[in-house]
């Protein structure tokens, strides 16, 4: 580490960031002492000026411990939430109206030995993760105790918090269940309306791919609510109005949910940077609200000093640094799941064909607790693949999912444990031939200089089929294992200088994409795009470059879409106004801008209906919508047949009549004068908790964020995603943070809306104006800055 050592300019610059978001001028820290049951010495937690909790242990054992009492004094009813939604426990706390959520939550459990699942974590990681909920335990018996206070949220719903086990941690698989399943199930259903070439306009393949049709497949025969009881075991809790009906699944909608979330990462070479030092930046874009998905903190002890980002309900961080090294992530789409369709036994539904005779499901009885009434008694089916998640037994089918997170050691990030310990490329690797899932590209820079990327996760082999539709469970398409470690690509040391992944398609030339068939289906390249031509151009980045480029709103992709309207023309005053302002727009998504919204109302709502109208099967239409834009624009620049005898005319045509849609649509929402349809007025921000619902209007108001302008949109490196009907604010940034490697008190961060849940806490909604304008604050690791930066000093002593 002394290679990139901080010295004392370094830490006049961190110490001259004090201040930042408006506060006056820092003022002595509050010193609390607290006596803690299981604390085994005495130890620090600082709360720094952002609320970023700083723990300082005699132990990693108490260090780990700290962090779990932590999380549960800043985020008790988050994490206590994600542990009954996962574990199948909502009944218990808030009646009958979740036990079909609890079923089918515990459908996706891992149910396999516990032994393996241990064992293929990082040594120690049981241990962490007993230190980490005995930690949490400990506040809970605070809580319940009446020593610490009842969050609200536990007032509103008439609950308590549960204690927990270290197996919960690991167990609950929900949370991160990847692969393209919607994906499968919505080609499927395609296919059967509109035939194969129907599909491309939802999604484009890449690399370029033939889909076919599995042997023994009847597309027909998947039902269009075949994932009921899966999206009951994975949508967020919601509290009032309650509603368990799915008739009207949106198979589309849950598709672009999924899709939705993505992120944007970048490592670069010491030759490269302002500072001769590599340079790490990660920021993931997850579904945005209050509380923040992810939580910051700094863990340290003898052997043991960790700072970054991570779930709140897990130890360690998913993103950070250690003093070697920094690391980041993003989403790199391996395809981790399929679903089976299985022919039942008519006079046996609970048997199912396997090769040339009927294999029965594995039958499993369990009680749910129910607040307020009696238990419910349920089964669950599982099939030699996975869990049973529907079964038509009017035409003898079950449908089940195999997955990798069946599989030891796929506990969502877990495997971030060899990662919080790393201190050189091989244990970085070490990490990635690890890594289960989430599937992702693993970014890399250490003090030495070394700068590197993996596509990490469990891969499945498919010997005979691609993984992009369903496929009988009849023993015809079975895995044969995993790729390893070294089959998934990685790159050290780039000659370019720079790494950057954006969850487009990035397997390198030569790979054999077609017979280790990682994955079909990736994000469009806009967002890399920009962020390689960006970091291309910069011989010498810096943080503040890679502050302005994470927060950057060029839209790449809107290039391709103003080049086909170049050429066109329109006798319509007000449509001639709106080609004018596409064809001078710079393509930079601010809020004042009126080309955004032309463009971004254009394309979500109007441009891909049209494209697919004119071009597929009627049965088709509801299931693509709007399409994928980079499909859509694909097939645009390349018109077919499909659009007539004349199909450049046609696609003009197309151009001009859904854009003309989109302006009466604008003049809806926005009234008839366009100078004022400005991007601010429609894309807004608004965080508001589902428990708000339950709160009266003054508590639902300082629970909730916003609403405020917010620039970018969902192809933009500041990613913006958002609801098509509202434009609110869905998808983006979780948290930004940049890391100066070695020079670890220049790191910088944002989190949003703040690091605790508690409305009536300081840090509760702090950030969210400094991340909605696309600011930062210090990411402090020395001691020495943590303490001149410190708000609280908790001094904490075992209890007697």
């Amino acid at each position: 580490m002394a290679k990139f050592g901080v010295g004392a300019a370094a830490m006049g610059v961190v110490l001259g960031l004090i201040g930042l978001g408006g506060a006056q001028a820092q003022s002595p820290a509050k010193v609390e002492t607290r006596a803690i049951a299981g604390l085994k010495a005495p130890a620090e937690l600082i709360v720094d000026h952002w609320g970023i909790p700083h723990i300082f242990a005699a132990s990693a054992r108490d260090a780990f411990f700290l962090q779990g009492y932590n999380a549960a004094r800043d985020r008790l009813w988050q994490i206590d939430l994600w542990r009954k939604r996962g574990l199948g426990r909502l009944s218990a706390s808030f009646g009958p109206a979740y036990v079909e959520e609890d079923r089918a939550a515990r459908l996706l459990l891992y149910r396999g030995d516990m032994d393996a699942e241990w064992a293929a974590y990082a040594p120690g990681a049981k241990d962490e993760a007993e230190a980490f909920v005995a930690g949490i335990n400990a506040y809970v018996d605070e809580v319940r105790a009446g020593r610490r206070p009842l969050p609200v949220e536990f007032r509103l719903t008439h609950s308590a918090p549960e204690r927990w086990e270290a197996r919960d941690v690991v167990r609950i698989r929900s949370n991160a269940l990847v692969g393209n399943l919607t994906s499968e199930v919505l080609r499927a259903r395609l296919v059967c309306q509109g035939g194969v070439a129907a599909d491309s306009y939802r999604v484009k393949l890449e690399p370029a791919h033939a889909l076919t049709v599995p042997e023994g497949l009847d597309p027909c025969a998947i039902p269009a609510d075949v994932l009921k009881t899966y999206t009951l075991g994975v949508e967020p809790v919601a509290f009032s109005p309650k509603t368990l009906t799915v008739a009207a699944l949106d198979l589309g909608a849950l598709d672009a949910a999924t899709t939705a979330e993505g992120s944007n990462n970048w490592t670069v070479a010491p030759s490269r940077t302002a500072t001769g030092r590599p340079l790490v930046a990660n920021d993931p874009h997850r579904a945005l609200g209050g509380p923040s998905l992810r939580y910051v903190v700094q863990i340290a002890a003898p052997g043991l000093d960790l700072i970054g980002a991570g779930e709140p309900a897990l130890p360690g961080v998913s993103f950070g640094h250690t003093p070697s090294a920094a690391f980041g992530l993003t989403i790199f789409p391996i395809d981790q799941e399929d679903l089976y369709v299985y022919d039942l036994n008519p006079a046996d539904p609970d048997a199912y064909r396997y090769r040339d005779g009927w294999e029965r499901m594995r039958v499993i009885r369990e009680t749910i607790e129910v607040k307020g009434e009696p238990a419910r008694e349920v089964e669950l089916r599982f099939t030699r693949h996975g869990p049973v998640i529907d079964e038509d037994l009017a035409h003898h089918h079950a449908f089940a999912i195999r997955s990798v997170w069946q599989e030891p050691g796929t506990s969502a990030y877990m495997q971030a444990t060899w990662l919080n310990h790393a201190r050189d490329w091989t244990d970085f690797m070490a990490a990635h031939d690890h890594w289960g899932g989430p599937p992702l590209n693993l970014v890399w820079g250490d003090v030495s200089g070394v700068i590197g990327w993996a596509g990490s996760g469990k891969t499945p082999r498919r010997p005979n089929w691609d993984g992009l539709l369903p496929v009988p469970g009849d023993g015809r398409y079975e895995w044969a294992g995993f790729l390893t470690g070294a089959e998934l690509p990685s790159l050290k040391n780039p000659a370019k200088g720079w790494f950057a992944t954006a969850n487009a398609y990035n397997l390198p030339a030569g790979y054999p994409a077609e017979t280790r068939k990682v994955g079909f289906e990736w994000a469009d390249r806009s967002r890399i795009d920009r962020i390689d031509a960006v970091l291309g151009a910069d011989r010498k980045v810096s943080v503040a470059d890679s502050e302005a480029l994470q927060t950057d709103v060029d839209n790449e992709i809107s290039r391709r879409l103003t080049a086909l309207i170049a050429p066109l023309t329109s006798s319509d005053p007000r449509l001639a106004r709106a080609l004018a302002a596409l064809k001078a727009w710079n393509h930079r998504e601010t809020t004042d801008s009126v080309a955004t919204t032309i463009y971004e109302v254009w394309t979500s709502r109007h441009l891909g209906q049209e494209v697919v109208q004119a071009s597929t099967p009627a049965g088709a239409w509801p299931l693509i919508g709007q399409g994928g834009l980079d499909a859509i624009l694909t097939h645009l620049e390349h018109p077919g047949p499909e659009l007539g005898r004349d199909p450049v005319a046609a696609r003009d045509r197309l151009l001009l009549s859904s854009l003309s849609a989109s302006l009466d649509d604008i003049a809806s929402r926005l009234g008839p004068d366009m100078a004022s349809w400005t991007w601010g007025r429609l894309h807004q921000a608004r965080f508001v908790p589902a428990i708000a619902a339950l709160a009266g209007p003054d508590l639902a108001a300082r629970l909730s964020q916003g609403p405020t302008p917010e620039p970018g949109g969902p192809n933009t490196p500041r990613a913006a995603g958002y609801d098509r009907e509202t434009f609110e604010v869905t998808h983006g940034a979780s948290v930004r943070m940049v890391m100066d490697v070695g020079a670890w008190d220049r790191a910088v961060v944002v989190n949003s809306p703040g690091e605790s849940a508690d409305p009536s806490d300081p840090h509760f909604a702090d950030l969210f104006p400094l991340w909605a304008k696309g600011a930062y604050t210090p990411l402090l690791y020395s001691r020495a800055a943590v303490e001149a930066a410190a708000d609280v000093k908790m001094e904490l002593t075992p209890e007697p």
